[in-house]
């Protein structure tokens, strides 16, 4: 090898496996290029995250330091209106119980979910009904817990379950709503009714009411008829209506129908003394009753309303009502992560407690629940984020009536922008206020994912 012969050592060549050489000057920079076609990839998706987040974010805070129609720039007294609005109070107390409660219920059940698809067969199914909610949109669930809540027991689930449960216990009153007339010698007496006049051995009573269809009355109705005299206090009672009209009020017609299993009380001296019921032609008798006069009741059992289950659309129960919903569609969500959580644990670590001597419990408690708390605490996170932007739910099942009282910080940016008050300037720091609240929640996660990454 000669002096003008470029050796391998030569600054700017380098020899390649395969013999050839590549001359690399110091000018040459591939690095810079490499760099130069990656922001070029990247000008697409960076100018699509401007327009599409970046600037509705800065247009965002910007209007919300103008009045209503955006003319006059009012600094922060949006944010002063907001925080002395009581419906924007309201919001932001509902959100915070979302946050505190939504969250910590759908990760529980989650949990319970994904640790019992790991011993029950058909797991798979198990898994699938419990994720299927997922599939459907919010206003489609909104629309279904609408119908599941309504008052009716015949028409709403949730009614019709409490309702179906609560006689089982305690029988629905047998003529509710019925009372006597005007003229009837019958006060009204904690629900219920007594006679203002007093009875005695051998007399007898009858009793008219009305306030209840015919078609109502007991199949084992028969027609009533006036009380024979005899040697005890008794009595009918019976429905003062003639099917057709006619009839004279205040007496027996034929065909009237007497109210059979209507409990009577004969009451002395404000004690009840003797209590029967009624027969199928609605006849009652005291026997064996001691001499005396007594007053007769007809206590409120009688009458009392049908329990009709739970106002679950009205002001008390709304947000617990629409918070339910939202855990019915995300607790699959939750099991689905868990479980991947679960089946990532070392079952050595497991095994060895067991070896140890740890029962289940203390399994679960001491191994499992640590090495699964990373997994826990990225669901909680994530859900906490979601609670804080929902919107379609509240807006679909809770009436106008009561939407007020429903109310989240989504809804009423909605409802201030453009439901009618058209007051864009309160809005827009409505929308500042909550993209401040779920921005801790994100730099968290993102936080955990970078030194889960590192």
């Amino acid at each position: 090898m000669t002096e003008d012969e470029p050796g391998l050592h030569d600054e700017g060549q380098i020899a390649t496996a395969g013999g050839a050489a590549a001359v690399n000057t110091p000018d040459s920079q591939p690095g810079l290029g490499r760099s130069w076609w990656s922001l070029a990839y990247l000008l697409p998706a960076l100018f699509l995250l401007a327009v599409v987040v970046l600037y509705p974010i800065l247009y965002t805070v910007v209007r919300s330091l103008f009045d209503a129609n955006g003319s006059n720039f009012v600094g922060l007294e949006n944010y002063g209106d907001m925080f002395t609005d009581p419906a924007t109070l309201i919001s932001i107390r509902n959100n915070a119980i979302w946050v505190v409660v939504a969250p910590v219920v759908v990760t529980t059940l989650g949990l319970i979910f994904a640790v019992l698809t790991e011993r029950i067969r058909w797991a798979s199914v198990f898994k699938l009904l419990v994720f299927m909610p997922m599939a459907i949109s919010f206003v489609a669930a909104g629309i279904i817990f609408r119908l599941v809540y309504q008052a009716d027991p015949d028409q709403g689930v949730a009614n019709a379950l409490i309702v179906s449960v609560h006689d089982i216990f305690a029988e629905s009153s047998a003529y509710p709503g019925a009372g006597p007339r005007e003229e009837a010698e019958l006060s009204s007496v904690d629900g219920g009714f007594e006679s203002t006049a007093t009875y005695g051995v051998g007399d007898s009573v009858a009793l008219g009411l009305v306030g209840f269809a015919p078609g109502d009355v007991s199949p084992d109705a028969v027609p009533a008829s006036e009380p024979a005299a005899g040697d005890a206090l008794q009595g009918v009672v019976w429905l003062d209506f003639a099917v057709g009209g006619g009839g004279e009020e205040g007496a027996i017609d034929n065909d009237e129908l007497g109210l059979p299993g209507v409990v009577v009380q004969a009451v002395q001296d404000g004690t009840v003394a003797a209590s029967t019921e009624t027969g199928p032609d609605g006849a009652f008798v005291f026997e064996g009753l001691a001499d005396g006069d007594y007053t007769l009741a007809l206590p409120r059992d009688n009458f009392r309303e049908p329990f009709n289950g739970l106002d679950w659309l009205g002001p008390a129960l709304i947000t617990p009502a629409i918070s339910g919903s939202y855990v019915w569609i995300w607790a699959g969500f939750a099991m689905v992560l868990i479980a991947a959580g679960l089946a990532a644990i070392p079952r050595d670590a497991l095994e060895a407690a067991r070896v140890d001597g740890a029962t289940e419990t203390q399994v679960f408690r001491r191994v499992t629940m640590p090495l699964l708390a990373p997994v826990l605490v990225v669901v909680l996170v994530t859900l906490v984020i979601n609670v804080l932007k929902v919107f379609d739910l509240v807006y679909i099942i809770a009436p106008g009536s009561v939407q007020d009282d429903a109310s989240v910080l989504a809804l009423q940016m909605y409802r201030v922008s453009f439901g009618g008050a058209d007051d864009q300037g309160l809005g827009s720091s409505l929308s500042v206020l909550l993209f401040l609240l779920v921005l801790p929640a994100m730099a968290f996660n993102i936080r955990r994912f970078r030194r889960e990454q590192s």
